[in-house]
């Protein structure tokens, strides 16, 4: 996307075991024992770097594609083989030139029955159009969507996989949307809405949740963060909608050292997944996104061209956002 208007604490666990031991006297005694305190998983940037590259490899996931199709498998398999509850949401809508396509949301749920639990998504599919290109004989060709779409899947993935080893105290449920970022193109005259075709993945999966019910504390949006020197303003919709996790978010990023990436600043209108998750599934959700005050866009500079390829992704930026959310969630008691 973006159509543009303008979590180390996880609790300290004490538990009691009777040591009874048959003394001289007859007497016994109870002794405590103090279970080691859990401690944050280290972000492995690396692994979050391979995981962007492997989407890649599959082409541009364009819906309606085989790349698609391809790419939805992978995801199944990753987070299956992690043993994580996963499904397969999938669904029909109507995109902005009237075509009907199929998309598929991926929801991946570490510990299902843990009643507190917070939301982490990202977009996984790649824009048809390159039509922000330099280039105007571009401007209908699929983009590979390296930093737009799969470095915050790549960070995703990496998290998922550090839970899968490090036992945390919340549940953790991560929704990868399709179909976000077929909105309208921007070579053509807006149409009155033309807001709506975007995120239709997260519109989708906000009015139908994959659970009945579901409900999380907080949600976290990741959206082109993993180009070379990033930076994260406090984005205008996630401090309307939850100024208290975007405070609680970039305190924790300040605290770790990343606050040269997490920047005390405030950032644009981005119409993004979290708008919809907040109007449609009432759940407090901020965005961290890529904010350059110096392009035209406010994006990253090779936002919706041919250029957002692999080689303007930093592993450094992965780790930045990565390790930030990693620290969030084992904080959570």
């Amino acid at each position: 996307m973006k159509y543009r208007l303008s979590l180390l604490l996880i609790s300290i666990v004490w538990f009691t075991s009777a040591c009874q031991q048959d003394k001289p006297s007859g007497e016994q005694k109870l002794s405590k024992q103090e279970k080691p305190q859990q401690q944050v998983p280290v972000f492995e940037a690396d692994s979050a770097y391979l995981y962007v590259q492997e989407q890649l490899q599959f082409g541009p996931r364009v819906p309606g594609s085989k790349a698609q199709l391809a790419c939805a498998d992978y995801f199944m398999n990753y987070f299956g083989d992690l043993n994580l509850k996963v499904q397969k949401q999938s669904f029909k809508a109507r995109t902005f030139d009237n075509q009907v396509l199929t998309g598929y949301n991926i929801i991946a749920s570490y510990k299902p029955d843990r009643q507190k639990r917070i939301l982490l998504c990202a977009h996984w599919d790649s824009r048809p159009f390159a039509d922000h290109d330099p280039d105007p004989s571009k401007h209908r060709q699929a983009i590979d969507g390296a930093n737009d779409g799969a470095s915050g899947v790549g960070v995703l993935m990496e998290v998922a996989r550090q839970l899968s080893m490090h036992d945390a105290a919340v549940g953790i449920d991560i929704v990868l949307f399709d179909l976000e970022d077929y909105g309208q193109h921007a070579d053509e005259k807006p149409m009155v809405g033309s807001e709506n075709t975007w995120g239709l993945g997260s519109q989708y999966w906000a009015k139908n949740l994959h659970q009945p019910g579901y409900q999380a504390q907080y949600g976290i949006l990741l959206d082109m963060v993993g180009a070379k020197g990033a930076v994260f303003a406090k984005e205008f919709y996630s401090r309307s909608y939850a100024s208290n996790i975007v405070d609680k978010v970039w305190k924790v990023a300040a605290e770790i050292g990343y606050a040269n990436y997490f920047v005390d600043q405030e950032g644009g209108y981005v119409l993004d997944d979290h708008v919809f998750i907040n109007k449609f599934a009432s759940i407090p959700t901020i965005d961290i996104i890529h904010y350059d005050q110096g392009s035209g866009s406010g994006f990253f500079p090779h936002w919706h061209t041919v250029e957002d390829n692999l080689d303007k992704i930093d592993p450094q930026s992965l780790k930045a956002v990565g390790q930030t959310l990693l620290e969030l969630i084992y904080r959570e008691k």
